[in-house]
């Protein structure tokens, strides 16, 4: 059985302010780029080098409506979706272009360089309801927090008590 993938991953940051457009049927379309940075050092020289790689990321819907109100220029983050390529002719030339049709978006750390932390992630996927992963992911962590303290007590015993028959 044979099956294909067109799935990209990226952490970087947005290199331009999101740009927001609306299709005749009025659903958002949010576009910006996303600069991702690879630093290797150079075996002959011993000197750092650095390459840095630009993406055209689109957001469609609730999604596109959430990165054009929290991305900023600079702001890293993670985003999540699929390769889609468009063709045209132009003065008898064809053209090609490659966009990520973004279908999950993380925002991470703050604009300049901030801590790395995860602040908030929306998937393509909310309902037009307004729910999206990041209530989810509020109610999960508050559902945590009230478990028993029973549950927990394994972090509590000795390494002698949680000897066990692994052979590692």
């Amino acid at each position: 059985m044979s099956y294909d993938l067109n799935k990209v991953m990226l952490i970087g940051r947005a290199g331009r302010d999101p740009e927001t457009r609306f299709t005749n049927n009025r659903v958002p379309v949010t576009t910006f780029s996303l600069a991702t940075t690879s630093r290797w050092r150079d075996s002959q020289t011993q000197e750092t080098q650095e390459e840095t790689e630009w993406h055209n990321i689109v957001c469609f819907g609730r999604l596109a409506e959430i990165a054009s109100e929290y991305l900023k220029k600079g702001r890293q983050c993670y985003i999540e979706g699929q390769l889609k390529t468009q063709s045209w002719e132009r003065d008898g030339v064809r053209h090609f272009k490659t966009d990520v049709r973004a279908n999950e978006l993380i925002l991470l750390g703050g604009a300049e360089g901030g801590t790395g932390t995860r602040e908030g992630s929306y998937s393509r996927s909310t309902s037009k309801s307004g729910y999206d992963s990041r209530k989810q992911q509020e109610r999960d962590s508050r559902q945590a927090d009230n478990q028993p303290q029973d549950k927990n007590q394994s972090a509590d015993l000795s390494a002698d008590e949680l000897d066990d028959d692994i052979p590692f």
